[in-house]
């Protein structure tokens, strides 16, 4: 690897161990996705010989079969990174006549994936949205699940003589419909510690201390290698819910409150918007139901401002990392400022660390007085 940075691959059915040095001198490239809204992929690529430890042993054995644990871990400056935890899905060999040319691709995804393998049928009755999640997330203890779950913002609990509600879906499905439900969001981000994996149900976060500058058109200060911006203006939507009044019962058609209830704006002069489109069958729902469900599509269309570019990671001084906010400068007063890491691949080779970015944001110019 880079000077000052170095990558550990651990490895193992339940409780993954330090790959052996053959393994990890084989590996070629790494390739880890976090994009929020979607749960986390990596991929691994090495090279295989015809009378490889790998080839010879550790394949034959199962040492690469799917359901494989796998924790990368990028230490960068003496501070470890927890990249990845996940289970390994694929496994595919491209062969070649030419000695050293034959490489072992592994594809996987985060420990989320375990949820989301057996179909359930289970009762929960008299419990709030929050208790359930909790409950479900127990039994993945096994996978170092830390549960930072928010209760929602508006809850009701049905008398089990009235309603009992019931889950008929995997875990993941079922824990990502009540975070919908709720206006929130569900994922499983990998660290802080190998092994630990911090599950979140909530609402999307955009406040906090942003991470390091993205700059650029600034000499010698230029820390990215790209970064493009695009002003869609199809990309918001404003949502309409359908509630059926109880006495008359006939339809009507509320727009979708701001979501600054539930994220700040990043932007001072917002986009417009020029879409609009029911959210779809609400009738059978609440007020409050509808509410929630209404907050959640409006989350998931109000970015008109997309970022993309690509840093090298000893350049930007440390790795970006997705579901947080980070500024831009150097790139115009319409374009710098506060925006969401919407996603990171980084794209690891020996003797390079680049890491490919999404950004987005509601509108133009920054809302802060200075990027620092």
């Amino acid at each position: 690897m880079l000077k000052g940075i170095h990558l550990t691959l651990m490895m193992g059915p339940t409780l993954p161990v330090v790959a052996p040095k053959e393994v990890l001198d084989s590996l070629v490239s790494v390739t880890v996705t976090t994009t929020a809204g979607q749960a986390s992929g990596f991929q691994m690529s090495f090279t295989v010989g015809k009378n490889s430890l790998i080839n010879k042993t550790l394949l034959p054995v199962g040492f690469f079969d799917p359901e494989i644990r796998v924790i990368l871990i990028a230490t960068i400056k003496g501070m470890p990174n927890v990249l990845m935890d996940g289970i390994i899905t694929q496994q595919s060999i491209t062969t070649s006549n030419e000695p050293g040319h034959s490489t072992l691709n592994i594809t996987g995804e985060d420990v989320s994936l375990a949820m989301d393998l057996e179909h359930q049928r289970m009762c929960w009755p008299a419990m709030t949205a929050d208790v359930r999640v909790r409950t479900i997330l127990l039994k993945y203890i096994r996978y170092g699940l830390i549960p930072a779950v928010i209760p929602p913002i508006f809850s009701s609990v049905s008398a089990p003589n009235k309603k009992i509600e019931v889950q008929t879906a995997t875990d993941l499905a079922y824990i990502k419909d009540l975070a919908r439900q709720a206006g929130y969001i569900f994922y499983i981000e990998a660290g802080p510690l190998p092994g630990a994996n911090l599950a979140y149900w909530g609402p999307e976060v955009r406040i906090g201390i942003p991470q390091p500058a993205l700059t650029v058109n600034t000499d010698a200060a230029t820390n990215v290698e790209s970064l493009n911006f695009t002003f869609n203006g199809l990309s918001r939507t404003q949502l309409t819910i359908t509630i059926t009044e109880p006495n008359t019962k006939i339809g009507i058609d509320i727009p979708v409150p701001d979501i600054g209830l539930l994220r700040p704006p990043l932007a001072l002069r917002p986009a417009r918007t020029l879409r609009k489109e029911p959210l779809g069958d609400t009738s059978k729902l609440d007020s409050v139901q509808a509410l929630m469900l209404g907050l959640s599509g409006a989350a998931e269309a109000s970015d008109a401002i997309s970022g993309t570019g690509q840093l090298d990671v000893l350049r930007y001084g440390g790795l970006l990392k997705a579901r947080r906010l980070v500024s831009v400068r150097g790139a115009g007063l319409a374009y710098d400022g506060l925006y969401f890491v919407k996603s990171v691949t980084h794209n690891i080779k020996r003797g390079e660390y680049k890491q490919d970015f999404t950004l987005g944001r509601d509108g133009l110019i920054s809302n802060i007085p200075r990027v620092i």
